[in-house]
C-alpha cells in the first residue's frame, strides 16, 4: 500500500477510534477520555460523535500511525479489524517473508487436527490474538454465532471441520499478511498454545516440508522454561547460537582454556585491548541497546548517555593504530564505513544490529607460517552483525593487500596485483559462506569519496534490512 493508502486507512481508523470513545463517554469527561488514548482533545461539534471527529481531524498526517499504534496498544476503542490493519500496515515495514496461498493451504491439510484439538481452550484464546472472531451476541438467539462461537461447534466440539476449513474461515490463507502468517505459525508450536514437546515437535515436523519448498523453516533457536522456541527463519542461516564474542581490537588475543570439558574460554587481558561479550544473544540478534547495556553494566556507569558515548568511541578506536606516535586509520574507508552507519541511523540505532569492529573468528596460539597448509583463513572479520533469526552478516573492505602484493621494483617497492592474495581472499570469503554467514564486500574505492559513499552506505543497509526484516524505528509510512 502506497504512502497515500495508508495515509487514508489510519486517518478512518483513528476517526473510528475516536468516535467510539466519544460515544461510551459523556460530555464533561469526553476529551479527559481522548486524550487518555493518545488523541486530541476536541475543537469543536454539538454531538458527542461530531466531537469525536473534529478530535481525529486534529491529529496531522505526520502523526497518525503513532496514534493508531498507540490505540492499538491501550486496546482503547478499536475494533479488532481496524487493530489488524494497523498492525499489518507496521510489520510491512519489516518486509516479512512471503507465504504463498498454496504454501498456506498445503500447511493447513499436513497439520494433525487432534493435537490442536487437545488445546482448545489455548488455541482459541491465540486466535483471538490475531484473528477478528467476532463479538458473542446471545441476546436473539441461544446459539453464539460468532465465528469464535463457530470455531468452538464445529472444529473443538463437533469436530466436523477440517484444519484447513478452520483455516479458510480464519482467512489464514487467503487475507492474512505474511507477517499474521509467520506469527501464527510461530503461535501454533508455542508452548504457550501447546505446553507439550513431543507435540511442539509433530507440528513442526508436519509444518516444515511445506516451508522448505519456499525457503523458509521452524528452526528451534532457544529453550525458555524447558520448552523449545521455534520461530520462522530462512534455509540457510546458522544455527547455532555464539558463546561469546571477542572483537573491538587487530591484536590477537591472549586466551586460556580453563576447563577443556566444558570449553571454558577465559581472556586474559589486562590492558583492556580485547572486549569479550560473553552474554546470551536472543532471536533479535545483538542490537546496540544490548551492547549499550552490557557496556554501561560492566563499566559501571550511571549514565545511559555517557554509555552511549563511550561505546561509540572505544569501538571507533579499534579502528586506528598507533605510527610514529600518532593515532592514524588502519584504513580510512573501513573507518568510513563504521562512521557512516552511526551517523545515517543514528536516532534508530538503538534497535538496530550492532555494527562489531574487528571481530575475532578463529584463534590459534601458532602462527601461520609454523602452521603452513593447515592455517585456518579470515582470523578476524572487519565488521559482523548478528540480525534475527541467527542471521550473522559480514561486512569486509577489501583493500589492496586483498588483491595485490608488496614487491621490489627497481630501487623501491610497489603494490601489484598478486593471484595468490586474491585467491586467499576469495578462499576466505567462501569459507565463511558456507559456515553459514552471510558475507558482503565493499572495495576501499567505493568508500573514497565521502558523499557516494553515504549514498552506498545508504542504499545497503536499508536493502539488507528488508532483506532481514530488520524494522527501522522512527521510519515513516
Amino acid at each position: 500500500m502506497g504512502n497515500d493508502g495508508a495515509t487514508e486507512t489510519l486517518r478512518a481508523i483513528v476517526e473510528r477510534a475516536a468516535c467510539a470513545i466519544a460515544g461510551g463517554s459523556t460530555h464533561p469527561r469526553l476529551d479527559n477520555d481522548l486524550m487518555a488514548a493518545g488523541l486530541p482533545p476536541s475543537s469543536g461539534g454539538e454531538t458527542k460523535a461530531q466531537r469525536g471527529e473534529s478530535s481525529a481531524a486534529a491529529v496531522p498526517d505526520e502523526r497518525l500511525r503513532e496514534v493508531a499504534v498507540g490505540l492499538v496498544e491501550r486496546n482503547i476503542g478499536i475494533q479488532m479489524a481496524d487493530q489488524m490493519a494497523v498492525q499489518d500496515l507496521v510489520w510491512a515495514d519489516g518486509y516479512p517473508p512471503v507465504i504463498p496461498k498454496r504454501t498456506r493451504r498445503d500447511i493447513a491439510r499436513a497439520l494433525p487436527g487432534e493435537i490442536l484439538g487437545d488445546h482448545a481452550q489455548r488455541l482459541h484464546s491465540l486466535l483471538a490474538t490475531l484473528f477478528d472472531l467476532g463479538s458473542r451476541d446471545l441476546f436473539f438467539s441461544l446459539e453464539d454465532t460468532s465465528l469464535g462461537g463457530q470455531i468452538d461447534r464445529h472444529f473443538f466440539r463437533n469436530d466436523d471441520w477440517t484444519v484447513e476449513q478452520l483455516f479458510d474461515e480464519l482467512g489464514a490463507i487467503d487475507r492474512a499478511s505474511d507477517r499474521r502468517f509467520g506469527l501464527f505459525l510461530e503461535s501454533i508450536v508455542s508452548s504457550s498454545t501447546v505446553p507439550d514437546e513431543d507435540s511442539q515437535r509433530r507440528l513442526v515436523e508436519a509444518i516444515n516440508p511445506p516451508l522448505i519448498g519456499i525457503g523458509l523453516e521452524l528452526r528451534e533457536t532457544e529453550n525458555i522454561d524447558g520448552y523449545p522456541i521455534f520461530l520462522l527463519v530462512a534455509v540457510g542461516t546458522r544455527s547455532s547460537r555464539p558463546k561469546q564474542l571477542i572483537f573491538g581490537s587487530p591484536d590477537k588475543p591472549d586466551l586460556r582454556l580453563i576447563d577443556v570439558i566444558d570449553s571454558d574460554v577465559q581472556m586474559v587481558d589486562p590492558t583492556g585491548k580485547i572486549l569479550f561479550y560473553d552474554r546470551p544473544i536472543g532471536s533479535a540478534g545483538l542490537r546496540w541497546c544490548d551492547l549499550q547495556a552490557w557496556w554501561k553494566e560492566t563499566r559501571r556507569l550511571e549514565d545511559d548517555d555517557q554509555a552511549k558515548v563511550e561505546l561509540y568511541q572505544r569501538l571507533g578506536h579499534s579502528l586506528f593504530h598507533l605510527v610514529d606516535e600518532a593515532w592514524v586509520p588502519i584504513s580510512p574507508p573501513q573507518l568510513r564505513l563504521f562512521k557512516l552507519y552511526h551517523d545515517i541511523y543514528s536516532t534508530a540505532l538503538p534497535g538496530l544490529p550492532a555494527l562489531l569492529p574487528e571481530v575475532w573468528r578463529h584463534w590459534d596460539p601458532v602462527n601461520a607460517k609454523t602452521r603452513g597448509k593447515d592455517a585456518l583463513v579470515q582470523f578476524r572479520m572487519d565488521f559482523l552483525m548478528f540480525g534475527p533469526s541467527g542471521a550473522r552478516i559480514v561486512l569486509e573492505v577489501d583493500g589492496q593487500h586483498h588483491y595485490a602484493s608488496e614487491r621490489r621494483v627497481g630501487d623501491g617497492k610497489r603494490m601489484l596485483p598478486d593471484g595468490k592474495e586474491y585467491a586467499r581472499t576469495m578462499a576466505a570469503s567462501r569459507d565463511l559462506t558456507l559456515a553459514g554467514y552471510e558475507v558482503h564486500r565493499f572495495g576501499a574505492q567505493e568508500l573514497q569519496d565521502e558523499d557516494e559513499a553515504r549514498r552506498l552506505t545508504t542504499a545497503f543497509f536499508d536493502s539488507l534490512f528488508r532483506k532481514h526484516h530488520i524494522v527501522v524505528p522512527n521510519k515513516s509510512i
